[in-house]
Order: C-alpha cells, then structure tokens, then sequence
C-alpha cells in the first residue's frame, strides 16, 4: 500500500478528521528515493513524521494512481499527448488529485465519466512545473459511483522551446530520473474501514 508521496514542492499530507490511513500491525515502512547524483557527494538530510489518529476512523484513505509505463515521446514534439483511465469497483469519496511527470511535462487534466452524463472535468493543470508539484485537495470530496470512469490525460513537450528540456533530440522513455519520464495519476479516495486495498478492487 502507499502511505504517502513527495515531489518538489509537496506539502506534508493530513486527513479532515475521522480519515486515516491505516498501518497494520507487523507491517515494513519502506522509503523510495530517486536520487539523481550530479558529480560530487552530498548528505541526505530526508525524514519522516507520522501522527496517528487518537480515536478509530470513520473513514479509510487509499492512495490510487493511474500510469502509462509505454511511454515514447518523440524528439523535438512540442504537443505528444498521452492518456489512461480506469473504473472504480466500489464506491468511494474522490478527495484529492496529484498529478506526476518530470522536466517535459507540460499539463495534465483529470475527468470522470459517469453513467448517462457527459465527461466532468475534475481538475486542469493547464502549466505544469517539475518545480513545484501540488497535490490537490478537493474542498468537498465528490461521491464517485461504483462503475465511474476516471481519465487522466498528460501532455509534454520535448522540443527545444521547453527551457527544462535536458535533450530535445531524444526519444523519451519511463523511467526514475528526472531526465526521463513518468505519467502518473495518484489520486486518494476515502472508503469504508472495512476495504483494504486488495478488497477495493474486488468487483460485486
């Protein structure tokens, strides 16, 4: 399960009350880095701070994500367009959105389909920076449908226009460092205590 994420700009995550992730007993906190080293040593200074919730919550938090790993942006395009959806099996509370790509990306948007209305755009990111990724957090959480359809449409430039650009005469591929690429769609949903993530997804 995901307990938490960071990118540049990131600020520290907390739950409305009676919202919390859940950490069981026994369970391995394991910390992911991508460092990119450039020519000389540093010190890492990273740390973590958790605080627990006092009483038992009304709500579980699961992190979801959507992601394109086939990714091929060719050399010198300006406008390469990649998307991904998926369908909730359960209902569930929509309660933020956190878009990721790296140096070429340049917007994201997020819609939901549900049955017999037309695509609600659910956040637009029209100028995405590297430098500075949000998550998002929704002022109140939507009620998504079991059987809603959300989409999550990245675009990128890779032309020599994109300051950021650190080779615009490559073919662009997924990978960890930030002269690579991702196309990630993290969003957090709050469901019943009862569901883990393996349960979520379970189809009635």
């Amino acid at each position: 399960d995901m307990l938490a994420l960071y990118a540049p700009g990131s600020l520290p995550v907390e739950w409305t009350r009676g919202m919390a992730k859940l950490i069981p007993k026994g369970s391995d906190l394991v910390m992911e880095i991508h460092y990119t080293p450039y020519g000389r040593a540093v010190e890492d200074r990273s740390s973590v701070a958790m605080r627990f919730a006092k009483t038992p919550p009304s709500k579980r938090v699961l992190s979801l994500q959507m992601h394109k790993l086939a990714l091929a942006i060719p050399p010198g395009e300006s406008d390469y367009r990649v998307n991904v959806w998926g369908t909730l099996p359960n209902d569930a509370l929509l309660l933020s959105l956190f878009p990721h790509m790296h140096l070429r990306g340049k917007a994201f948007e997020y819609t939901v389909s549900r049955e017999g209305a037309p695509p609600e755009t659910l956040l637009r990111i029209s100028r995405y920076n590297f430098h500075w990724q949000l998550s998002y957090r929704l002022a109140q959480p939507i009620l998504l449908k079991k059987g809603s359809r959300i989409s999550a449409t990245a675009w990128y430039d890779n032309s020599a226009n994109n300051p950021l650009n650190p080779d615009p005469k490559i073919e662009v591929h997924w990978g960890e460092q930030s002269r690579e690429e991702m196309m990630v769609g993290f969003f957090d949903v709050a469901v019943d205590p009862a569901f883990d993530r393996k349960s979520f997804f379970v189809r009635e």
